[in-house]
C-alpha cells in the first residue's frame, strides 16, 4: 500500500470525491481521502492522502489557502456563482476606486454565513441536497479570516483577485458580501486554488500525467508523510521503548535520543530506530515524557 501526499491539479467538472475515486483506479488501492472540497467547477491545488496519510486529510484541510476568483458584478444567483439561476441583476455603476476601497475592507475577520450550496451538513443532511429541494434553513455565520486581498486587474464588470484566507472561508460567499456592500450585487465567475499551505500550483499534477508516472511505476511524485512536520526537530527512540511505541503509550524523556538539547522541545517528529517515520509527540515537562499527538504507524 502507497503512504503519501499527492499534490493533484484538479481540473474542471471533476467534484474532489471523483479525484479520489479516479486516484483509486490508478493507484489500485481504497484508502484515498482528499483534504477539502472543491467545486466542481473550480480548479487548483487539491492535496491528497493515501494510506496512512489519510490520518493528514483534516490537518490539511485547516491550513490557509490562496485562491485566484473572478467577480462578477451586477448579478446574484442562488449558488453565489454563475453556474447556478439568475436571481437579481443591477447596473454597476461604482467607480473603480470604490471597488478597491471595498474589497480591500474585508481583509482580517469578519463573519460569513455559508451558502446553501455547500457541502455542510445541518441535522445529518449537506446543504446542497436541501437547497436541491428547494429548501433553504438558517446557517449561522462563521468568523473567516482573509490574510490578504490582492487587486489583480478590473475590467467591469469584472474584477480578478488574489485572496489569503483561513480554512472554512467560501470565496463565492466573499464574492456576494462584496456586491452586497457595492450596492450593485455580484457572484463568482471562476476559482483556481493556487495554494494549500506549501502545496503550490507550480507542483500539482493532472490526474493524467499521474497515470501515466504509475505506468511507468515512477512514485516519485508522492510525497512522504513527515514531509508537512519539517517545522519541527528531529527525534528518534530508542528500540527499547518498541512496545510503547506500537501501544501509542507515552515516552519518557531518557528514551529519545537524537534530539536537539539546547531548547525545550514541545513537539517532536519522531521516528523509530530504523528510521521511520512514527508521529508528533509533544513534551509534558511536569512527567518528564512525551505524548503521542498523531501517529502514522
Amino acid at each position: 500500500m502507497i503512504s503519501g501526499i499527492l499534490n493533484i491539479k484538479k481540473e474542471p467538472g471533476f467534484t474532489s470525491h471523483d479525484v479520489v475515486a479516479k486516484l483509486r483506479g490508478i493507484v489500485h488501492q481504497k484508502k484515498i481521502g482528499h483534504t477539502g472540497t472543491l467545486d466542481p467547477d473550480a480548479t487548483g491545488v487539491l492535496p491528497v492522502c493515501l494510506g496512512k496519510a489519510t490520518k493528514l486529510c483534516d490537518i490539511i484541510g485547516d491550513w490557509d489557502k490562496t485562491y485566484e476568483a473572478v467577480l462578477l458584478l451586477g448579478r446574484e444567483t442562488d449558488t453565489e456563482d454563475t453556474s447556478g439561476q439568475t436571481l437579481k441583476e443591477r447596473e454597476v455603476t461604482v467607480t473603480e476606486e470604490e471597488i478597491r476601497d471595498i474589497i480591500l475592507s474585508f481583509q482580517g475577520s469578519y463573519d460569513q454565513i455559508p451558502p446553501m450550496y455547500s457541502a455542510l451538513k445541518v441535522n445529518g443532511q449537506k446543504l446542497c441536497d436541501l437547497a436541491r429541494k428547494g429548501i433553504e434553513v438558517e446557517r449561522k455565520a462563521r468568523p473567516v479570516t482573509i490574510h490578504k486581498i490582492q487587486i489583480l486587474e478590473i475590467n467591469l464588470p469584472r474584477v480578478c483577485m488574489r485572496v489569503e484566507c483561513s480554512k472554512g472561508t467560501y470565496i463565492r460567499t466573499l464574492c456576494q458580501d462584496i456586491g452586497e456592500k457595492l450596492g450593485c450585487g455580484a457572484c463568482m465567475e471562476s476559482l483556481l486554488r493556487t495554494r494549500v499551505s506549501e502545496f503550490r500550483l507550480d507542483g500539482a499534477l493532472r490526474l493524467q500525467q499521474i497515470e501515466e508516472l504509475v505506468q511507468q511505476e515512477d512514485f516519485s511524485f508522492v510525497q512522504s508523510v513527515d514531509s508537512v512536520f519539517m517545522q519541527y526537530d528531529f527525534a528518534q527512540v530508542m528500540k527499547a521503548a518498541k512496545k510503547m511505541v506500537e501501544n501509542g503509550n507515552r515516552i519518557p524523556k531518557e528514551m529519545i535520543c537524537n534530539m536537539c538539547q539546547e531548547k525545550e522541545q514541545k513537539c517532536i517528529r519522531l521516528y523509530d530506530w530504523e528510521d521511520r517515520f512514527i508521529g508528533l509527540y509533544a513534551y509534558m515537562p511536569q512527567e518528564q515524557d512525551f505524548k503521542p499527538i498523531k501517529l502514522f504507524i
